[in-house]
């Protein structure tokens, strides 16, 4: 892997990172401005739809045939970002499971503190269900705060007594919004782009009062028993690394089939550099060999 390629990402996550003390509307703006400018690769389409009441982004990949669904929720700490935004990387993820990609547009706080994200999320996944989809061709897939919210939606289907999906990949999961991670102190300094006071800045727009302890808050606190195989990614240049590390332990400690995939000297979500870090492509198709293994096994069980 090259190490020219890691630091020039880091030079280009420092020099564009938000400030830590501007407001959410200026951080939206900058965020869509930022991701506007990618383009979607010319195999992918995108189209608005929605599952429970929920706006959904349905998203293809020529050539595939959409009988696996991989069910993706976007990250923004809770208040940035939306289903369309984060159409590429999730895109990624379809291709290489070899499924359609349906992202899930949860309200943001604080405009919608929680329970919103939580309600939307447990939503759409109830109506992919009731629509006819079974849950061995499902797949939860997530970025950041999207990899928390599709823990938080496991543990939340499971506690309603909802079957749950084949498995969940989660990419630098932000599970644990009382910043409890030893990384936030260690990391903090190698990280490009998060800081335990950007985060900070943020808790409370989402948790709008509630204790950020909560499971479906931080699930890093929830009993993980019965739920799916998990994926976890991350690098070690991010204060949210121990987050990922501590929510291996606490799912393996519940029995729960869970892999760890740490890659080093990469940020943050940095599956989302793809087209200039080698790093990302790859992690992206371990991802992908195992979440296909995972569907293959779910259906071999359910026939």
């Amino acid at each position: 892997m090259s190490t020219e390629q890691r630091e020039t990402l880091d030079t280009i996550l420092r020099q564009g990172a938000f400030p830590a003390d501007s407001d959410v509307a200026e951080q939206r703006r900058l965020l869509r401005e930022l991701l506007s400018a990618q383009p979607l690769p010319a195999d992918v389409s995108m189209a608005e739809a929605a599952l429970g009441g929920v706006r959904t982004a349905e998203i293809t990949v020529d050539g595939i045939e959409p009988r696996h669904i991989v069910m993706y929720f976007h990250g923004g700490v809770y208040v940035l970002g939306d289903a369309f935004l984060a159409a590429d990387l999730a895109s990624q993820v379809g291709r290489r499971t070899n499924a359609k990609v349906i992202s899930v547009d949860y309200r943001l706080a604080p405009e919608h503190p929680y329970p919103a994200a939580v309600d939307d999320a447990l939503a759409a996944y109830e109506a992919l269900l009731h629509n006819g989809t079974v849950p061995s061709d499902i797949v939860f897939a997530g970025e950041s705060a999207g990899g928390g919210l599709a823990i938080a939606t496991l543990v939340n289907a499971r506690d309603r007594g909802l079957p749950l999906p084949a498995a969940a990949f989660v990419m630098s999961p932000y599970v644990d919004l009382t910043l409890a991670g030893a990384t936030m102190v260690t990391k903090r300094q190698a990280d490009p782009l998060l800081s335990p006071e950007a985060l900070r800045a943020r808790v409370a727009d989402y948790t709008g009062g509630q204790d950020a302890g909560l499971g479906l808050i931080s699930p890093i606190f929830a009993d993980l028993s019965g739920l799916p195989p998990l994926i976890i990614q991350a690098g070690t240049h991010e204060v949210l690394l121990d987050d990922a590390i501590r929510l291996v332990g606490v799912a393996a400690t519940a029995d729960v089939e869970v892999s760890l995939d740490v890659t080093p000297g990469v940020p943050h979500v940095f599956q989302a550099y793809h087209a200039i870090l080698d790093e990302a492509a790859v992690a992206l198709d371990r991802a992908g060999r195992l979440l296909s293994a995972h569907l293959r096994n779910a259906e071999r069980v359910a026939a």
